[in-house]
């Protein structure tokens, strides 16, 4: 696999141990203490706390001596989002001959929002075809998708519509245009590879298990749920998904355990008054 970035082990983190857990602050230094664990140096971490929070996905707030994070509900929105695709027990799958298109046009002075709507389409499995009109495999819920920067996008910025192939005009060709289907098989063949020799008994659960699920990640926005009508025999999601199963099942109560136990034994310090 290529190197983990800082953003994807912290949405991975976020993801499986706090949207879906009581709700409670988390401290910095637990951040801290988990990416450096995956090889994540502390200033490296605390830059990508700043980042993720600019994009208004946490929130933080002094107690004490201590800074501590919160999902704001934008950030628990595209969590929730992340997390249904990542335990999703179909992740590679798409019905054959369903397509979503997409064509959006937004000034040039809405740039950040731009590279933010091609991000999450990239997320949702689109490509760009032709011309500024993108197409992902079966039928996106591209509301869903788009839930998070709906509030953003000026009216009319989109339009997306859901289609079929007709007769004498098949898609396969214009979607190994569209996509890089070698590209894709190396990612799941890396992932294989990663995680079938990943031996480390000096590792905790949590740790083992915020990298996976970052892997896990990487791999999902990488792999667009091709049709399988597209591909040849040998292709390697089967595989891929089996060996992420198993391995997240290895982890899961370990994992838990140990994100209690670390948020647990943080000092409890009361609230400074402003």
């Amino acid at each position: 696999m290529k190197s983990r970035q800082p953003r994807q082990l912290l949405l991975a983190l976020l993801g499986e141990f706090v949207i879906d857990a009581e709700p409670r602050p988390i401290p910095a230094s637990a951040f801290i203490e988990v990416l450096d664990a995956a090889g994540i140096a502390a200033p490296a971490t605390r830059a990508t706390l700043d980042r993720v929070e600019q994009r208004g996905l946490i929130a933080r707030e002094r107690r004490g001596r201590e800074i501590v994070f919160s999902p704001t509900p934008t950030g628990i929105a595209v969590l929730r989002e992340a997390s249904e695709r990542v335990r999703d027990p179909h992740p590679f799958h798409s019905p054959e001959a369903e397509w979503t298109f997409v064509t959006f046009s937004l000034p040039e002075d809405l740039r950040s929002l731009r590279s933010r709507l091609r991000s999450t389409l990239t997320w949702e499995g689109f490509a760009p075809l032709r011309d500024a009109l993108w197409v992902a495999p079966g039928e996106v819920d591209l509301s869903a998708a788009l839930e998070a920067m709906s509030a953003d996008l000026p009216p009319g910025s989109i339009l997306a519509f859901h289609g079929r192939e007709l007769p004498g005009f098949p898609m396969a060709e214009s979607a190994r245009a569209a996509w890089d289907v070698e590209a894709i098989r190396a990612e799941h063949l890396s992932f294989i590879h990663t995680w079938s020799t990943h031996e480390d008994d000096s590792q905790s659960a949590l740790v083992t298990r915020t990298m996976l699920v970052a892997d896990w990640l990487a791999l999902l926005r990488a792999d667009p749920r091709l049709p399988r009508e597209l591909l040849d025999d040998d292709w390697p999601a089967d595989r891929s998904l089996a060996l992420y199963r198993e391995l997240r099942a290895q982890t899961t109560e370990s994992a838990v355990r140990e994100f209690d136990e670390l948020i647990a034994r943080r000092p409890r310090t009361r609230m400074v008054k402003s």
